[in-house]
């Protein structure tokens, strides 16, 4: 594991930091927020931030060894910011760990539930249901019919692109 880090290629580390660049500026977006409701909350920003980085993932799977490299770093990233953001948050180092297991499984959770609405589409009925279950946390969701619009644009866009641009660390996300 170490020496998988050591050794990975120079162009994965760069392309998949840019990529979770991408994906939280992405996800910081005002209208995700002010147009679609997403709530600007704490958990609301972690839905929304995970969900890029998720569709990023889904693009980038199936696409050979650099795919998978570029998969990497891009988790590895959004792990070491989480980590980050939970210490800047006043979580003590005892408890950093079991906070961070408990986001990893629900990281984990959320991408086999994205996979799973991903598969039954062009339903949108079990992404709408899942973006209510995670993203509004179960509330009175006006806007998640956008927001599925939303997520269904995004895949798009990054379908149509060039696998060779993903692992060069360029990404265009759709305007929201």
């Amino acid at each position: 594991m170490l020496l998988d880090r050591l050794f990975r290629p120079r162009a994965a580390l760069t392309a998949g930091r840019t990529l979770y660049t991408l994906a939280v500026d992405q996800a910081r977006t005002p209208s995700l927020y002010a147009d679609l409701g997403a709530p600007d909350t704490a958990e609301g920003r972690f839905e929304i931030y995970s969900l890029h980085v998720v569709l990023l993932l889904d693009r980038l799977r199936g696409e050979g060894e650099a795919a998978t490299d570029v998969s990497q770093v891009l988790f590895d990233a959004y792990v070491k910011d989480l980590d980050t953001a939970l210490r800047e948050m006043g979580v003590g180092d005892l408890s950093v760990g079991k906070k961070m297991r408990k986001l990893g499984e629900a990281f984990y959770g959320r991408g086999k539930s994205y996979d799973a609405a991903f598969a039954a589409l062009p339903d949108t009925g079990p992404l709408e249901a899942l973006l209510i279950r995670t993203v509004y946390a179960g509330a009175a969701a006006p806007g998640v019919r956008a927001l599925a619009a939303y997520v269904v644009a995004q895949r798009a866009a990054l379908a149509s692109q060039p696998i060779a641009r993903l692992l060069a660390g360029e990404a265009e996300w759709s305007a929201v």
